[in-house]
């Protein structure tokens, strides 16, 4: 079993104790490393890697929130906790939509779970710490620096996620803290933008309030009991206003369209298309999984049509083994 990476963020960027009205060390002690592996012939194994690493935060007895992607076809899991002790977990699954994982842990924890707030409560320019495992020197004290909507390339939009600067450097599945001291976020991305003439690093948080409506379902079937959005197996960014196909998902439905990378989405049913959110939004409103996608296309000069048959991804990964 490998030990998660050491390492330090800087002194300068660490939270002080002194400067929060909660326990900080107590609350920090409720975030756990990461550790997973999976199988070589997994259908996210390319994309994401076979070995995957990063925090987690307990948030009832033995249960671990953490993002999705650390977890999706884990075949192992280890739980790094902060007192050094390593115990393993079971993913009990993920929600593709809002980008939650849960791990069980199959060992007793003997810490204390971080109590959930409302991460619609919070403001811009509000202090914050991005907990990361290994307490106050792996933690990181931050702002709000924006809550808006986010579009990944991944057929992924969140209505309003929440950014924070500065960027913690191990940032999934960190535990969004706020001055309260209360969980209101999972750390999912870093990203980097233009302001003042410079570049600067942001962490993306998948915001706590998305968590209620899914907990009990992702914990007792592994995934949300709700009708499930149709996926097109095609990963795609904005270039100038226009959508362009970046990747193809192998065997998705993409791919068996013959949908190539480069190609330009033009329109969804006829209706044109100019950012992802407003891409996947229009393929969504068509119904669930297995509908029939309509795409208007542009590639080497030539505008054309074609009929997607959408899937659902999770026929494509494989699932938890039963403990």
């Amino acid at each position: 079993m490998a030990s998660l990476i050491e390492w330090k963020v800087p002194q300068a960027s660490q939270p002080r104790a002194e400067d929060y009205p909660y326990d900080l060390e107590r609350a920090l002690s409720s975030v756990v490393g990461l550790h997973s592996i999976v199988p070589s012939d997994a259908f996210t194994a390319d994309t994401l890697g076979v070995e995957r690493a990063g925090n987690g935060v307990l948030i009832d007895d033995g249960v671990v929130l953490t993002i999705g992607y650390l977890i999706t076809e884990a075949e192992t899991v280890w739980l790094h906790l902060s007192d050094g002790r390593v115990v393993q977990g079971h993913p009990l699954g993920f929600d593709q939509e809002t980008g939650f994982g849960l791990v069980q842990a199959l060992g007793k924890i003997d810490f204390p779970s971080l109590e959930v707030g409302s991460s619609k409560a919070v403001e811009v320019g509000e202090r914050v710490v991005v907990g990361g495992a290994g307490g106050r020197t792996r933690s990181l004290a931050g702002r709000i620096a924006a809550k808006q909507e986010f579009a990944g390339y991944w057929e992924y939009v969140l209505d309003e996620a929440i950014f924070t600067y500065p960027a913690h450097p191990n940032w999934g599945g960190t535990a969004l803290i706020s001055s309260a001291g209360k969980l209101i976020g999972i750390g999912s991305l870093q990203l980097e933008r233009a302001r003042e003439g410079k570049n600067e690093y942001l962490n993306m948080v998948v915001p706590i309030d998305l968590l209620s409506p899914v907990l009990e379902d992702i914990r007792k079937f592994g995934r949300v009991n709700r009708p499930v959005r149709p996926w097109l197996g095609l990963y795609s960014t904005e270039i100038e206003d226009k959508i362009v196909v970046v990747g193809i998902a192998p065997k998705g439905p993409a791919a068996r369209a013959e949908i190539k990378t480069g190609d330009v989405v033009v329109a969804v049913k006829g209706d044109r298309v100019s950012t992802l959110a407003s891409f996947y939004r229009k393929v969504w409103a068509l119904g669930n999984a297995g509908a029939e996608v309509p795409l208007t296309l542009y590639r080497e000069g030539v505008t054309f049509d074609v009929r997607v048959n959408s899937s659902d991804r999770a026929k494509f990964l494989k699932g938890p083994r039963l403990h």
